[in-house]
């Protein structure tokens, strides 16, 4: 039986193993023929989704994998809109609310109030937070 699901991922993109973790779980539920239907960052975790990470020549690219991943199974990379900008982590839409000079948002994330968290909680059938 294929399962609908949805991961939370609060770890930085560097700073803990949680994000690398999330997306080796993603890989091993698509790999089982399940449906990852989307990935919503929250706290530390929308580092995930920043346009400005430079990892080193010898390290893994964990925003680059994010954003194969999703377009390879079309996957839905949302970053909470208000831990982002906590954070400095600014779309198209919040740089011109708020006249900001510029975003930084990765290709392929997009900013998304907890409702869209909630949604997911009432309608996949599992949701794995990291």
């Amino acid at each position: 039986m294929s399962l609908n699901y949805t991961l939370v991922v609060n770890g930085s993109v560097y700073g803990s193993q949680s994000a690398y973790n999330a997306y080796q779980f993603a890989n091993a539920v698509i790999e089982e023929g399940h449906k990852l239907v989307s990935v919503f960052f929250y706290r530390d975790g929308v580092s995930n989704g920043s346009a400005l990470t430079v990892p080193a020549n010898d390290e893994f690219n964990l925003v680059k994998a994010w954003q194969e991943l999703a377009l390879k199974h079309d996957i839905s990379l949302e970053t909470c809109v208000a831990a982002a900008l906590r954070r400095g982590i600014v779309g198209h839409d919040e740089a011109t609310q708020h006249k900001l000079e510029g975003e930084n948002i990765a290709k392929g994330f997009e900013q998304a109030g907890l409702g869209s968290l909630a949604e997911a909680m009432l309608t996949q059938d599992r949701v794995v937070q990291f």
